[in-house]
């Protein structure tokens, strides 16, 4: 049984238009991953600096209360 070439041909480029599909598609998965990231670095950076705030405030009421 023969196959048609025009029929390969066309499975091929639809195969090509899917694939072209899911790279853009991963490219905005990927970027919105990194915006995420970026977020969670920052997130964790505030969490940081007002964990060291805190622990300067407390260290002042404590010196203050005990002084």
């Amino acid at each position: 049984m023969a196959i048609d070439l025009d029929s390969l041909k066309s499975e091929r480029d639809k195969l090509k238009d899917g694939l072209r599909e899911l790279e853009a598609e991963q490219r905005k998965v990927e970027a919105e991953l990194k915006t995420l990231r970026q977020r969670e670095i920052q997130t964790k950076r505030e969490i940081e600096a007002l964990g060291t705030l805190i622990e300067i405030h407390e260290g002042r009421t404590g010196t203050k209360e005990s002084g």
